[in-house]
């Protein structure tokens, strides 16, 4: 499968490689010296190619991005900022070259029930969901469940899933850290733009509902998502998974989310969801 260039892209490679590997060293804060040991290389023939004075191979420029740790997509940007095709292709979720990988999620969050899971893009559009994650979206409004249903939107809207969450000022912030951390490593402007919006959202009060209390203080292992479900405490605490070493640039964006029940009440009223 061919990749096409984006607009950033194109320009990037008008600019020449060096200052985008210089750019992606300095935000990693690695030295050329430290680079270089990483990479098997020189500071000097680091600096040499920062600078333009030495064109990298192709091998380098994959090797470079590696110990950079540069985003599978960002890496074809490299590729191509040096004079080279890229290498990895970006192929659509729907294409019959991904039916095992299709199928393959589908068993996974199904066989999860009734304990939620779903598997998100890299902006957190949701390409796969189970039963257990749309028991959680049960009434809200059909402009948020309009697909591409974005699961940080569906959670951190006023007339989403924060209303619900007793810990609501507490999740956000982890949620909007998460984001941070993976706008810092993508550099993706879409990302940003729905960081933005999420971040200006009014944090709805959820201090007039009171679910029952657990019947004993539970001591959490992390820090879990605390919901009203039908008049009902719930607890979840969630796992992030992604596919290990990935060759395309799609299935390198793709992360499961599982969300484990944080205590033993929450744990048997979920017995009794699907049934």
């Amino acid at each position: 499968m061919t990749t096409v260039p984006s607009r950033a892209a194109a320009s990037s490679a008008a600019g020449g490689v060096g200052p985008l590997l210089r750019s992606w060293r300095e935000q990693r804060r690695v030295s050329q010296l430290e680079l270089a040991l990483r990479a098997d290389s020189s500071a000097r023939h680091i600096s040499f190619i920062e600078t333009g004075r030495s064109r990298p191979s192709e091998e380098m420029v994959l090797r470079l991005a590696e110990r950079l740790d540069v985003p599978m997509r960002e890496r074809n940007a490299l590729l191509l900022a040096a004079g080279y095709a890229p290498r990895f292709p970006h192929t659509p979720l729907d294409d019959p070259a991904l039916d095992a990988l299709r199928d393959g999620i589908e068993r996974l969050i199904g066989g999860f029930e009734p304990y939620p899971a779903l598997v998100v893009d890299a902006v957190y559009d949701v390409v796969a969901a189970n039963r257990g994650v749309m028991t959680l979206f049960d009434g809200m409004p059909e402009s948020l469940l309009t697909p591409p249903l974005n699961a940080v939107r569906l959670t951190l809207h006023p007339q989403g899933l924060a209303p619900r969450i007793l810990n609501l000022r507490e999740w956000r912030g982890h949620l909007l850290e998460q984001m941070g951390r993976h706008i810092a490593l993508r550099r993706s402007e879409p990302l940003r733009a729905l960081y933005e919006e999420v971040a200006a959202y009014p944090v709805p009060d959820t201090g007039r509902r009171h679910p029952e209390e657990p019947p004993e203080p539970v001591a959490y292992f992390a820090l879990p998502m605390v919901i009203e479900h039908e008049g009902r405490r719930l607890s979840f605490v969630s796992s992030i998974s992604t596919f290990n070493t990935p060759m395309d640039v799609t299935v390198a964006e793709l992360a499961v989310e599982t969300l484990l029940p944080a205590d033993p009440a929450t744990a048997k009223y979920l017995q009794t969801w699907l049934s």
